[in-house]
């Protein structure tokens, strides 16, 4: 099988030639660990976790090397650790905030079905790697020292802007360009600056005597030399990554190792929004996925509906994240989990799902490849395929819990009359649902099957679906949701 993918850096779709088939390596730029990730974080989690699975599924899951990044040195991180740790040193604190983080961080993307990387390197980790590539530049006439800073001279690489396919005044005129007298340019960038007092710091590159701390770009280029090489296939990450950070990125690394190209490929999803809106948090509309699993629109989500949501769209188009396309993503995997509860695994997954992943990541016709299987009764190959694409394919994983006690009951109507008349069922919390549920169990295990759809007719009409089926030991279970 052939892929085709988007190329930032050509503006076209060509086929992946790895370097060395037999270990296709692919770099994405991951979090920085010091609060939540937010739904927009997800999106390159979840878009790069379909390329990897379809990567492994093409070139065998021991040939492909997958590098997510983990920044765990940056000013947000350091201001973070003196507001919620004031009484610990500083370093001790940020190592509570970026541990405690990362913990977070994986909780809430193992949720979404996502697989870990095969190395998750902390940038702190490769300070030795950053150091040499500094040397490498400053040797090459590619970065220089002033203050106590180490810079890049953009002006030594001609074929800068070639990622953003920008000009140097664009670039100046788009970027936040730190006006300083140690700059020989305004757009030259930092690989390397002194810390300030109680602030993380390592012994500097070039004969520098006051110890400082690594740039954001440089971090990126040293952990992706360390575990893939001076060259690797797949470079990836959010398109506002493009510029600077990527463009930066891309010279720093073709400079210091004399290459024309640092990644074969750079791919880039589009931007997120919610309910039409860009996120921000001044517009109360920043999301993490978190909240998403706990409290969002009345409901405690469940990864896989996240997942499935977010993979809707094509991977390069903008998103609007919204409530209504989230329900009607839970809607459909609830109702295909459903249909495929009992139902063996084909051996293989079918052509139609990964001719469109095969195809720059087309998600929005792999799920429509889906729907036809769904349809059309091959029930197998469509659980195959979820299962491959990181569905637990349970619908005990799928329930939503509705967020607070008590639960709305639609309203009954009654003709008593020949005017029709509304009765309220009193709302039930989600423990009676529990208790009924158990009880219609008991009635069940007894064969009282008079009583269990009495039960069960009882809760229908207050708006609880029940749904009865086996756990993974064959073992009767009832499940229940909210009727929409």
């Amino acid at each position: 099988m052939e892929l085709r993918l988007y190329n930032t850096l050509t503006k076209e779709k060509q086929p992946l030639r790895p370097l060395d088939p037999s270990n296709v390596r692919m770099y994405v730029c991951g979090p920085t660990v010091y609060d939540f990730a937010h739904i927009g974080n997800a999106r390159p989690v979840i878009v790069f976790d379909v390329l990897f699975r379809l990567l492994r599924h093409v070139y065998g899951d021991g040939h492909v090397t997958y590098v997510r990044n983990i920044t765990d040195v940056d000013d947000k991180i350091n201001a973070r650790a003196a507001r919620d740790f004031p009484d610990l040193p500083l370093n001790e604190a940020i190592r509570k905030v970026t541990e405690q983080t990362e913990r977070q961080f994986h909780a809430d993307v193992d949720a979404l079905g996502c697989l870990r990387p095969t190395i998750e390197p902390r940038a702190t980790e490769h300070i030795p790697e950053m150091r040499a590539i500094v040397e490498k530049l400053i040797a090459g006439g590619h970065a220089y020292v002033e203050q106590d800073h180490v810079l890049f001279a953009i002006a030594s690489m001609k074929a800068y802007g070639r990622l953003a396919r920008r000009s140097l005044d664009e670039m100046l005129a788009g970027a936040r360009v730190d006006v300083a007298p140690y700059k020989r340019d305004a757009m030259d960038f930092v690989l390397w600056k002194p810390s300030k007092p109680g602030e993380p710091s390592w012994p500097s590159p070039a004969g520098i005597a006051a110890e400082g701390r690594p740039g954001w770009h440089l971090e990126c280029s040293a952990m992706a030399w360390k575990h893939l090489g001076e060259q690797f296939d797949i470079h990836g990450g959010g398109i506002d990554l493009v510029f600077p950070h990527h463009e930066n990125e891309l010279a720093q690394s073709c400079c210091a190792f004399h290459h024309d190209r640092m990644a074969n490929v750079w791919m880039h999803n589009g931007f997120l929004q919610v309910e039409g809106e860009k996120m921000s948090k001044s517009l109360g509309n920043f999301v993490t996925i978190r909240q998403l699993r706990e409290d969002w629109a009345g409901y405690a989500w469940p990864g896989d509906a996240l997942r499935f949501a977010m993979l809707g769209t094509h991977y390069r188009q903008p998103i609007d994240w919204t409530a209504k396309a989230l329900d009607e993503a839970h809607k459909t995997l609830w109702r295909w989990y459903g249909d495929i509860e009992h139902v063996p695994t084909a051996p293989k997954v079918h052509d139609d799902v990964l001719a469109p992943l095969a195809d720059d990541l087309n998600t929005s016709g792999m799920i429509a490849s889906l729907h036809a299987l769904h349809k059309t009764g091959k029930l197998a190959e469509l659980r195959a395929a979820l299962v491959f694409l990181g569905f637990s394919c349970e619908q005990l994983k799928l329930q939503r819990r509705p967020i607070g006690d008590r639960i709305d009951a639609p309203a009954i109507e009654v003709r008593l009359t020949a005017a029709p008349i509304k009765v309220i069922v009193k709302p039930l919390t989600s423990a009676e649902i529990e208790q009924r549920v158990a009880e219609r169990a008991a009635v069940r295990a007894a064969k009282d099957w008079k009583e269990s759809d009495r039960i069960r007719d009882e809760l229908a009409a207050m708006g609880v679906i029940l749904k009865d089926g086996k756990d993974a030991d064959g073992k009767p279970v009832t499940t229940w949701e909210i009727a929409r």
